[in-house]
């Protein structure tokens, strides 16, 4: 892991939330000069610790739409039947997020769907493809209350040093 200081946690925290920001604004909020702070951001990148940069898109005010959750429970757990799952969920633009899980379910899926009818048919796709979804557990989203932001660093690297 890559040893990180103050400045690079600002430059972090800063993207977080403010991917298109300029050069000279990152510079100026971190306060650095537009040179360190360029040097600081390319080795963060080229670590991988930025992985990308993207824009948050506010579907609410482009098309009628939900947001489900989905707990998902595999027929069997061997490598192979978690390998034919995972490529599975790669391929349905619907699942905008998967994570496997530890514990309980095998896997909890985030869907985006036009109305709920979608994500039946959605979910009937999947069943019928015979990718070993035994059970599904289906959490419709009522309202966001809060949205990805930057991660709690300093909680985080304080954890790493006890």
């Amino acid at each position: 892991m890559l040893k990180l200081d103050d400045r690079d946690l600002a430059i972090l925290r800063v993207l977080s939330c403010e991917g298109r920001i300029t050069k000279a604004e990152l510079a100026s909020r971190v306060n650095l000069t537009a040179t360190p702070c360029w040097q600081r951001l390319k080795r963060l990148e080229k670590a991988g610790i930025i992985e990308s940069y993207r824009a948050l898109i506010d579907l609410r005010k482009i098309t009628p739409h939900v947001v489900v959750f989905v707990a998902v429970e595999l027929e069997h757990h061997r490598s192979e039947n978690f390998q034919v799952f995972e490529r599975a969920v790669e391929k349905v633009d619907e699942i905008t997020a998967c994570w496997a899980l530890g514990g309980g379910y095998d896997y909890l899926m985030q869907m985006t769907c036009s109305d709920i009818e979608h994500y039946q048919t959605t979910i009937d796709q999947l069943l019928e493809s015979r990718i070993g979804l035994a059970k599904y557990y289906t959490y419709v989203v009522t309202k966001p209350v809060k949205s990805p932001g930057a991660p709690p660093f300093a909680a985080l690297l304080a954890a790493q040093d006890d």
